[in-house]
């Protein structure tokens, strides 16, 4: 399969987003390592990977403080080399979902094509969906310097009150998933938009199992940026 880069100019958080995208193989873009000394964007473009064309309602943290910013210079430089290899590592362990180098961090989307589903109106993550869920748990233990966050959306099949609690009980089943396996719930942020953020048409079946997905976006901690700053003299 094949990674999407996403590059935008500077956005304000939690405002109209304009996205470009062009698809290709993560190890084949050049550019790639060279994002962080010069974008400098404000987390628009991980906010638009993961909620979609519009601003929702739901949640339980504050996304652009999870989010942040590009960091520049040749800190940037090195953090977006790592990025790179944890998100070639993710595409080659699930192939079947989609990876987004995004600014600073990875946006991976599950849907129900894609190895992390859930039953009709069900939050409980299936025994399919554990085996794509490890593979990301070792992935997180190999890389221990990242935040993650977990995003839920719905489809708009049922009102839009039922809609937001799946999507919440949904993003909790994974994080908690996530949680029994050891790792630090001081690297989870979980988020949840309901129906409020369809990416593809629900007015159709194949469109409304593309918005019934969870977004997860990993993004360098503090310790990981402190390092690079280090090692580049900033």
């Amino acid at each position: 399969m094949k990674t999407i880069f996403k590059k935008t100019g500077l956005v304000l958080l939690m405002v109209a987003l304009t996205l470009s995208a062009a698809s290709c193989k993560t190890v084949e873009n050049a550019n790639n390592k060279q994002k962080g000394g010069v974008i400098g964007a404000a987390g628009g473009a991980i906010l638009g990977a993961i909620i979609g064309n519009n601003i929702g309602k739901g949640g339980n943290g504050e996304l652009g403080a999870v989010i942040g910013g590009a960091i520049g210079g040749g800190a940037g430089v090195l953090i977006g080399n790592k990025m790179d290899k944890q998100a070639q590592q993710i595409e080659n362990e699930i192939p079947g979902a989609t990876v987004e180098r995004v600014d600073d961090g990875i946006v991976v989307t599950f849907d129900e094509n894609s190895g992390v589903y859930f039953n009709t109106a069900k939050y409980d993550v299936n025994t399919a969906s554990q085996e794509t869920l490890n593979k990301l748990v070792a992935v997180f233990q190999e890389y221990p310097d990242t935040n993650v966050l977990v995003v839920g959306h719905t489809d708009s099949v049922g009102s839009e009150a039922s809609n937001m609690t799946l999507s919440k009980n949904r993003a909790n089943a994974v994080t908690n998933y996530f949680l029994g396996k050891g790792l630090s719930a001081g690297r989870f942020t979980t988020n949840w938009f309901g129906e409020a953020q369809p990416t593809h048409d629900n007015a159709t079946a194949e469109g409304r199992a593309k918005n019934r997905r969870v977004n997860i976006a990993i993004l360098p901690n503090e310790k990981m940026i402190e390092d690079a700053k280090t090692e580049a003299g900033q």
